[in-house]
C-alpha cells in the first residue's frame, strides 16, 4: 500500500500527538478513500449526463435563488415585517 504524508496545523497536531493510542493513520485511510469513492461515484454519473457547465450553473442559479427566496420569506414572517 503506498504511502502518503499530511500536514496538520499546530493545533490538531498536539491533539494527535497527545492521544497515541489512537490508530490516527487508519482514520485518515478511511476518511480519504471515503471520499474518494464519493468522487468516483460522482465521475461515474456526471460521464453519462448531457449537461454543460452553463447548464449547470444556470441550474445553480435558480436553486441559489430560490433558496434565498424561502429564507427571506421565513425571516420577513418570524420579524413581522412583510417588505419583500
Amino acid at each position: 500500500m503506498p504511502n502518503m504524508t499530511l500536514s496538520l496545523p499546530e493545533d490538531t497536531y498536539r491533539i494527535v500527538k497527545n492521544h497515541k493510542e489512537i490508530r490516527w493513520s487508519e482514520i485518515a485511510r478511511r476518511a480519504i478513500e471515503d471520499y474518494a469513492k464519493k468522487i468516483a461515484l460522482m465521475n461515474e454519473i456526471t460521464a453519462q449526463s448531457e449537461l454543460t457547465e452553463d447548464d449547470s450553473m444556470a441550474i445553480d442559479k435558480k436553486i441559489k435563488s430560490g433558496v434565498q427566496q424561502r429564507y427571506t420569506s421565513d425571516a420577513a414572517s418570524i420579524t413581522g415585517s412583510e417588505s419583500e
